[in-house]
């Protein structure tokens, strides 16, 4: 499996071999692999220089937290995404990443081939997560729901968009989202970026969640 040409990724871990050999792994696949940071403060300052597509993270990074640095990155950076490899599945870790802003979240046992479509998805704004993890992030969105809400009523979306975000919330690729709707991909793309804009959202992660907030998930 190839990578994706032209997709920047920052790789963040405090294991100088695991660190090294996943850039060397991501470089073979084609991916600009534009630095490696040890710890979060290293992590956040380089990523402001470097700007990457995609940064790797680790969460346990010594005495640093990868989820405070996905947390400033994703604040700071909002055209990069973060992607998380950790050797944790525990829930909360998933859980506390993806509310610091990850995009996505793999396990370290995942495959190199596993690791190299998970960061070529994310670079093209797909949540990735690992097996079984994408329910539990989706049901803690669901018990959020629950909780009344006295806001504002929200932005309309046309009824295409509603469409999009539909099929965005039962975790579709605008690939094939684009062939379910007899759409062109660049078509899908748009109505995604314009629904963003409208309901003030960063990534497909938060459109999912909004999206099952508003029951649209069980159409």
């Amino acid at each position: 499996m190839t990578g994706a040409p032209g997709v920047s990724v920052m790789v963040v871990d405090d294991h100088p071999m695991w660190r090294d050999g996943v850039a060397r792994d991501l470089t073979e696949h084609g991916f600009d692999v534009r630095a490696t940071a040890p710890d979060a403060p290293a992590a956040v300052r380089i990523a402001r220089t470097v700007r990457p597509d995609v940064v790797l993270m680790d969460l346990n990074l010594g005495e640093t937290s990868g989820v405070d640095a996905t947390r400033e990155i994703t604040t700071e950076l909002p055209s990069t995404k973060v992607l998380v490899l950790s050797a944790s599945g525990e829930h909360s870790d998933v859980l506390e990443a993806v509310k610091a802003g990850a995009s996505g979240y793999l396990v370290k046992s995942a495959s190199a081939s596993e690791l190299v479509d998970a960061v070529k998805r994310t670079a093209a704004g797909d949540p990735v997560f690992t097996a079984g993890l994408a329910g539990l992030v989706l049901g803690e969105y669901r018990r959020m729901a629950d909780a009344p809400d006295d806001g504002p009523a929200p932005p309309r979306l046309t009824e295409r968009e509603t469409d999009v975000l539909r099929l965005v919330a039962k975790g579709m690729t605008a690939r094939q989202i684009a062939e379910k709707l007899v759409l062109s991909h660049r078509t899908v793309e748009n109505h995604v970026q314009s629904t963003l804009r409208k309901l003030q959202l960063h990534n497909r992660v938060e459109l999912a969640r909004y999206a099952i907030e508003h029951g649209l998930d069980e159409e």
